[in-house]
């Protein structure tokens, strides 16, 4: 059997890149709480600007890269 990887879990308040279907719907997103079933409550910016919460799998999200504010 291959060994399965644990999820990386992001602790609330993080900056992370949530990496959806395709590369036009990857965004940029504020880890706001954990959910069940290894999912996360996310805030983002929708389209018209106002901030909405998403609710993603923990497997979409990644760390954003550390060169980014520097």
């Amino acid at each position: 059997m291959a060994k399965m990887q644990k999820s990386w879990m992001p602790p609330v308040g993080t900056l992370v890149v949530y990496a959806a279907r395709s590369r036009k719907l990857t965004r940029n997103v504020r880890v706001v709480a954990e959910a069940s079933g290894g999912r996360m409550v996310v805030e983002a910016i929708g389209r018209q600007g106002v901030c909405v919460r998403l609710t993603v799998k923990c497997e979409n999200l990644r760390p954003m890269a550390p060169d980014l504010f520097a």
